[in-house]
């Protein structure tokens, strides 16, 4: 596209795009009036046809009148008006019009397209001419080219990008003018909606809306006052919501602050702030420990320096700087600790080893340093530090972890550094030794390790009667009885017994603790809970009577083997049925005649189910014997050089060992497991009588104790439950 820019007079300055737009669809012009208007009737061609029109036909067009003011001429002189006009519109009437060659149109079909479509449109051509594509062309010369012809400047085309839309023409009529375009005087109805488009939406008044609703005036004070009513509550409303606005977010600015504030106080910015304080262990004192005397007794020596250090730096000697305690889980290495501080009357701070291990960068060695330096502030104390191979473990290079070794480095520093910590004493448990670094359990640092085992039997029974005491329990209860059953049972298991007893005693609806409660407690403990649900037919609860009570008699009968404490065939987590042994005291040893009385109990079992119901009959509930029984018999021959053809040598590695080496402790286990057999099977025989006796009591009674199965095995009648 181009566009067209003219001067018309040295007074005005019109751009001829305007006048192209605008004198386009003229057909025909009129003259002026005395008025200075003038009116113009013009045909506006509404749509273009794209088929061919028939040669005679008349293209359908509307008529419009458009004055002076609506042209944008209104300032033009009266004189300079009537040459412009007598220039640019030619006073024709319709019989000045030259007749068309054979028609009555002023308009004629060309059937030759020009070299642009500009002329095609405005009519540039003159004359007839061949054409062969119908067209349509003015005979006369247009108002465009009259213009051109007589004014002084010839225009310039000027090149602009493609097809306009009536929103940007409307712009580009408005910014020709130096003055703002009055819409009001555009007759067509489409110009005046894309030049007011860009004005603000006009708000009518109340008395132009009354007037507009036809409202009569005896209802019209009622509208105005529900007018009045109305915007002043929409007022109301919206200072409601702007000020439910400001308090949310005053509300959330507050949280933000505090959010903030909170994070800047969480350890992982600040490491171990003040919240770990040190706490005074008046209330726990040694007397409270029970079962480990030994390690007691070490420790006493730490409490003595904690309560008077001069009495050992006299001499040039320094104080412990560290106390490691080694022992398994639920042995009391936590209330040692506690106790320690108690007895010594100093502050005690607790930290366990994972909460220095986070995932940002320098928090655990910050923490250690904050740690230490409350320590140090508040010397002589004690820092027990639990879990201490989740802090001290040993360092290695690991790319997912590159700054992990800097809280054991940090430890380590303070431990035992440039900075000396006198009158702190740090106090380390763990159940895993080995995993702890080196440079950690050196002597420095660490200086004492105390090891805390799991309790013996007198440990035990002192255990069980601290925490009778705390419960209703019947005189006539001997806790030694108890702690002989709980062979490996450490102090934390102990307390779980006893208070599984008292929980059955209240189910019950007892008025104290008796033994019997406190047996079922043990077996919960040991073999899981009663499956009293469980529906067992009479032949699996018969083999099962017979399975135990051969266990029982070869238990009974056997010199070396341990003393019975019960037998029952209530189920019991996956077992059936069970006998218990109650050893008299702990055994640190075993000779060669009690390992092989263990394995022959383990085979009484089998040979019980093989003599009663035939070898078609025996079943698998003899498996976990069989795997005991295996176990004792390779121990024997492979590390307890009981085996006199393979001597005293020991076999850690069996697949180390060459196939004759192999073969022959395989045959070794073998004659061990069946001579255990053959013995077992002929105590049994017997004692066939017996057998039974004690299996059809398992079958009425269910469980028997020691004292019953000894008035079975007796023959005597036992008392009626």
């Amino acid at each position: 596209m181009f566009s067209l820019s003219m001067t018309a007079q040295p007074q005005v300055t019109l751009p001829l795009s305007h006048l192209i737009h605008i004198l386009q669809p003229l057909k025909s012009s009129v003259g002026t009036s005395s008025s200075s208007s003038i009116s113009s009737n013009s045909s506006v061609c509404k749509s273009r046809k794209h088929k061919e029109p028939a040669p005679d036909s008349e293209l359908p067009c509307t008529e419009s009148v458009w004055t002076l003011r609506e042209l944008g001429f209104s300032d033009l002189g009266k004189q300079q008006l009537d040459e412009l006009v007598n220039s640019v519109f030619p006073h024709l009437s319709r019989d000045q019009v030259p007749p068309p060659p054979g028609g009555h149109t002023p308009w004629r079909t060309s059937h030759l397209s020009t070299h642009s479509f500009f002329h095609n449109k405005h009519g540039f051509s003159w004359g007839p001419s061949s054409m062969s594509t119908p067209v349509f062309s003015r005979q006369q010369r247009s108002p465009l080219q009259t213009v051109c012809t007589e004014i002084q400047h010839w225009p310039v085309l000027l090149q602009s990008r493609g097809f306009k839309t009536l929103r940007s023409k409307t712009r580009r009529l408005q910014s020709a003018f130096e003055r703002p375009v009055d819409s009001e005087a555009f007759a067509p109805s489409f110009m005046k909606g894309f030049l007011t488009r860009d004005k603000g939406i006009e708000l009518e008044s109340l008395d132009g809306v009354l007037k507009n609703k036809n409202i009569p005036d005896a209802q019209q004070d009622a509208f105005k006052r529900g007018f009045a009513e109305g915007f002043l509550k929409a007022q109301a409303l919206t200072q409601r919501t702007q000020d439910s606005l400001r308090r949310t977010r005053l509300i959330l600015l507050v949280l933000l602050l505090v959010g903030l504030y909170g994070i800047s106080k969480t350890p992982f910015i600040s490491g171990l702030d003040s919240a770990v304080d040190p706490v005074q262990m008046k209330n726990v004192t040694f007397e409270h420990v029970k079962g480990v005397e030994e390690a007691k007794n070490e420790l006493q020596e730490v409490v003595e320096f904690l309560k008077n250090p001069q009495k050992f730096t006299v001499l040039g000697g320094k104080l412990p700087k560290g106390v490691l305690l080694v022992g398994p889980p639920g042995t009391g290495k936590t209330l040692l600790a506690r106790a320690v501080a108690g007895e010594a009357d100093v502050p005690f701070y607790y930290a366990s080893g994972s909460e220095f291990d986070e995932m940002f960068v320098g928090v655990g060695a910050s923490r250690i340093r904050n740690l230490f330096r409350e320590a140090k502030g508040n010397a002589p104390c004690v820092i027990f530090i639990d879990e201490l191979d989740s802090v001290g473990g040993k360092r290695i290079e690991s790319p997912m972890h590159p700054y992990s070794r800097q809280t054991i480095n940090q430890l380590l520093a303070e431990m035992d550094g440039f900075k000396p910590n006198e009158g702190v004493i740090i106090i380390g448990a763990t159940n895993f030794p080995e995993a702890l670094d080196n440079a950690l359990i050196r002597p420095g640092r660490f200086d004492m390790q105390v090891t805390v085992p799991k309790p013996d039997v007198k440990g035990r029974t002192e255990i069980l009667n601290w925490y009778l005491k705390k419960i209703k329990v019947d005189p006539a209860i001997e806790a030694n009885i108890i702690a002989r059953g709980t062979v490996g049972f450490s102090g934390a298991d102990l307390e779980n017994l006893v208070n599984q007893a008292a929980l059955k005693a209240a189910v019950d609806g007892k008025d104290m603790v008796t033994l019997k409660e406190l047996e079922f407690a043990k077996d919960k403990i040991l073999m899981g809970p009663e499956r009293r649900s469980a529906e067992i037919d009479k032949k699996n609860k018969e083999i099962t009577a017979y399975h135990e009570s051969g266990h029982a008699i070869v238990a009974y009968y056997t010199k070396d083997a341990m003393p019975i404490n019960k037998a029952t065939i209530m189920p019991r987590g996956p077992s059936l049925g069970h006998v218990s042994m109650l050893p008299e005291n702990d055994r640190w040893s075993e000779t060669r005649s009690q390992l092989l009385a263990q394995m022959d109990v383990s085979m009484g079992g089998r040979v019980a189910e093989e003599m009663i119901f035939g070898h078609d009959n025996i079943t698998t509930g003899a498996s976990s014997d069989f795997d005991s029984a295996t176990k004792i018999a390779k121990l024997m021959v492979t590390r307890f050089g009981m085996c006199e053809k393979l001597g005293v040598m020991t076999y850690s590695d069996m697949t180390a060992q060459s196939p004759e080496t192999q073969a022959a402790v395989e045959k070794e286990v073998r004659v061990l497991l069946k001579e255990s057999y053959d013995r077992a099977k002929a105590l049994l025989k017997s004692h066939a009588k017996e057998h039974k006796n004690l299996a059809e009591a398992l079958l009425m009674y269910e469980t028997l104790d020691a004292k019953e199965i000894t008035l079975v095995l007796e023959g005597k009648a036992l008392e009626t439950r």
